[in-house]
């Protein structure tokens, strides 16, 4: 049986989320795949998808609802779960098979190298796998010192790629991010859609647009920001609503 684990807290991402991507799963494994959802909030949430609460973490309320809250993953036991473990943001598009991320250097903790790091040794944590049990000192040194330790790293997949130095990072043809690698330049993305390559099997969709607005065809900005209205276009490819809905 290969494990997924995902999380929803807070108001974001409806039980829409959980479902979609579970049934992304289903569609893009061969084998036997079980989805496991840590959330706040099981309304909605389809009885396929097994939910867990939320595992408990000492978070600085300032970081309370921020990616922060995925280190309490890494705490060990965790609902006595075991071996390696593939984590997926509720945001991304699974687009080809990913049985494979559970053959890539099996006992690693595997990660995406950040697009917008590229060289830095940092991991995108959108998409990673982990061994249960073998990095608890991630959740337990930031328990000791939460507060130090966010001043210092101001973001958790920072954290994690100075303290596993053996990280290893998946291929960079499985896993894109939409907005930095697939989405064409201005003014290209007017009327040209992002194109997905072959070997893809998961785009991530960092900040906005989530692929709802993709689907939607908008990149939503903030009322203070109206003037990026002029270059946030896009034109919606059908692979994502091939993969989404």
């Amino acid at each position: 049986m290969q494990t997924i684990i995902s999380m929803k807290w807070g108001t974001r991402y409806g039980p829409e989320f959980v479902n979609r991507l579970n049934k992304s799963i289903k569609k893009h494994t061969k084998r036997q795949t079980q989805l496991i959802c840590f959330t706040d909030n099981f309304s909605g949430i389809d009885n396929q998808v097994i939910c867990y609460p939320l595992p408990s973490i000492n978070l600085p309320k300032a970081i309370s609802d921020t990616p922060w809250r995925k280190l309490s993953i890494w705490q060990y036991p965790l609902n006595n779960l075991k071996g390696d473990i593939l984590f997926l943001d509720l945001d991304l598009v699974i687009t080809g098979n990913i049985d494979r991320f559970f053959d890539f250097k099996p006992g690693k903790y595997c990660v995406i190298e950040n697009w917008t790091q590229i060289g830095q040794n940092i991991g995108n944590t959108s998409c990673f796998r982990f061994p249960i049990g073998k990095y608890n000192f991630i959740f337990d040194q930031f328990q000791n010192e939460p507060k130090k330790i966010w001043k210092k790293y101001h973001i958790e997949q920072i954290y994690i790629s100075h303290k596993i130095k053996e990280q290893v990072f998946w291929p960079s043809a499985w896993c894109k991010s939409f907005k930095h690698n697939l989405l064409p330049k201005w003014p290209l993305r007017i009327w040209k859609p992002a194109e997905l390559p072959l070997e893809t099997s998961i785009v991530a969709f960092t900040g906005k647009p989530d692929p709802d607005d993709v689907i939607k065809g908008i990149w939503p900005v903030k009322k203070y920001q109206f003037y990026k209205k002029f270059y946030k276009k896009l034109k919606t490819p059908k692979w994502v609503i091939e993969n989404w809905l």
